[in-house]
């Protein structure tokens, strides 16, 4: 029998914002600091998912130039109403201190594959913006408060005021309709109307272990609210052996034939160890409801369940991508993120030499600005990742190579570069918490080569760098890293993205020397390809 198994959007892919139109169902999921903005997954059977949008493509509705590591674009949230998709988003430009620098925006189209509109500013009291579109015509946008003032919770409830279609702007009151539960860090509101009721779901507990999802109802859309005295309604807070960790921050549809789903935040952790590297990820649970009007896991319990029934829908399968991306094409395929700016042809080229990827280095690995790197999200614990690089750096300060990408402060990277004492060479160099190094004897001399093909094998917590000159005798290069230090929690790191393996290059002398990617492969370890993201 076809089921569904959680997560159903793997890797980082998190704040899932779910949506049925008709015979589709769509998820948007947030994307942070990389470009483009905000991905929206498709689907007709809740099993079988493909990305079909990209909102947020132009840098000119989206500049994430200097934004920090684990800002950007958080939690989108999807509705639809009378012909029309809205979008709405945060942008987050500050999240250190007692502050949050935050501006919340909301994008239309008539077709979820666009073109959207430019983004419209709305507020920037708090982030985790909703747009409900109730029955009588009218529009609320729901978000949670910001408070920074000594001695006030900082999550300092949820907050709703009209929004005006006509005049493109929020009016009246603003009042504030929810401040959560005992569980604490009230925020992501999701709002939707059920026989009369109001039923607000909310992510409360953080975003961490604590994570869980309550929900409230009320006869009135500004409350007051009454939460389920059994809440929360999702939570893995009690069972820290569960592989589904975080479960947390949803939302909820009504399929076609009257069932009932929940998408969620959870995270798949290291055996043995409470570090999540692939990032918060998206699961699906059916609920049903209760004679007294509250939801319910149909699995029973809490905790999500790993593998659950399908709705009763037809089968709608997509077309799985290759392994192997060969860069024949004159736009990047659909699993590919490129860092805070968009792939552009000062930087990047499809076309200057066919079937390669030419990346013209720019900063380093810790810049918040002009970075020249392509990634994909990791999606497995056991996986490969491999490139063939041509490349004649002329000194130190040009390098090119394969990439395991967590922020500027946690990243391993095996570069081939230049130096007047080992020549033209392959070396691994690791940042952990910001500190740079260089492994003792972690280099290979590749004079003489004309090629140097680079791989990552990575083994739950095992990571693995080599190289080779023919790509069939393969040379290990440093030791063995660690996958869990490219995780949010790591030594109380207090991220909010995930893992990332990718290609990149940089100059420091600001010549944008030239390297050339002949393929990117990824891989899991038992040899299926990635699912389509086309």
């Amino acid at each position: 029998m076809t089921i569904i198994h959680n997560p159903v959007l793997r890797g980082f892919n998190p704040d899932a914002s779910m949506l049925r139109v008709g015979d589709d169902y769509y998820i948007a999921t947030s994307t942070f600091e990389w470009f483009p903005g905000v991905q929206i997954h498709h689907s007709r059977d809740l099993i079988n998912w493909h990305v079909i949008s990209r909102p947020l493509d132009q840098a000119s509705v989206l500049d994430l130039r200097g934004v920090p590591s684990s800002g950007g674009i958080w939690a989108p949230a999807l509705t639809y109403d009378n012909g029309i998709f809205y979008l709405m988003i945060t942008t987050v430009m500050a999240r250190r201190g007692v502050f949050k620098d935050l501006h919340n925006y909301l994008l239309t189209a008539t077709d979820i594959n666009g073109p959207w509109s430019e983004p419209l500013y709305l507020n920037s009291s708090g982030f985790d913006p909703f747009l409900f579109h109730d029955d009588d015509g009218s529009k609320w946008l729901l978000n949670m408060r910001w408070d920074f003032r000594k001695g006030k919770n900082r999550f300092a409830g949820v907050v709703m005021q009209q929004y005006c279609p006509d005049q493109r702007k929020l009016i009246g009151a603003i009042k504030t309709v929810a401040t959560g539960t005992s569980i604490g860090v009230t925020e992501g509101p999701f709002l939707f109307k059920r026989e009369g009721w109001y039923y607000l779901l909310l992510a409360e507990g953080g975003t961490g272990w604590n994570h869980a999802a309550t929900l409230a109802r009320s006869r009135y859309i500004d409350g007051p609210y009454e939460y389920d005295p059994d809440y929360p309604l999702i939570t893995t807070v009690d069972v820290q052996d569960h592989p589904l960790q975080k479960a947390g921050h949803g939302a909820i549809v009504e399929t076609q034939n009257g069932e009932w789903y929940l998408s969620y935040i959870c995270a798949r952790s290291l055996p043995g160890r409470r570090l999540s590297p692939l990032g918060r990820e998206t699961g699906l649970a059916k609920v049903v409801w209760t004679e007294d009007g509250w939801l319910r896991l149909a699995s029973g319990g809490k905790a999500p369940a790993l593998i659950m029934e399908p709705p009763d829908l037809p089968l709608h399968p997509f077309p799985v991508l290759p392994a192997v991306d060969h860069f024949d094409h004159d736009k990047l395929s659909a699993q590919f993120f490129t860092l805070r700016v968009p792939a552009a042809e000062d930087w990047l080229s499809l076309t200057e030499r066919p079937g390669f990827l030419r990346l013209r280095g720019r900063e380093s690995l810790y810049s918040w600005f002009r970075q020249s790197m392509v990634a994909r999200r990791l999606e497995e614990f056991c996986c490969e990742a491999e490139t063939c690089l041509e490349f004649e750096p002329e000194h130190f300060n040009q390098m090119a190579g394969l990439t395991l990408y967590y922020d500027e402060s946690d990243h391993f990277y095996l570069r081939m570069s230049r130096d007047e004492e080992r020549g033209r060479h392959v070396a691994l160099i690791t940042t952990r918490l910001g500190q740079y190094d260089e492994p003792d004897d972690a280099y290979v001399s590749v004079e003489g080569w004309n090629r140097c093909y680079m791989k990552i094998r990575i083994d739950y917590e095992r990571v693995q760098f080599y190289c080779s000159p023919d790509g069939l005798a393969w040379q290990a290069v440093g030791p063995v890293l660690d996958l869990g230090q490219l995780s949010d929690e790591y030594e109380g790191k207090l991220g909010f993205t995930g893992t990332f393996v990718g290609l990149c290059a940089q100059d420091l002398s600001g010549t944008m020397k030239h390297a050339d990617f002949d393929y990117f492969k990824y891989v899991n370890h038992e040899g299926t390809s990635v699912e389509s993201l086309n």
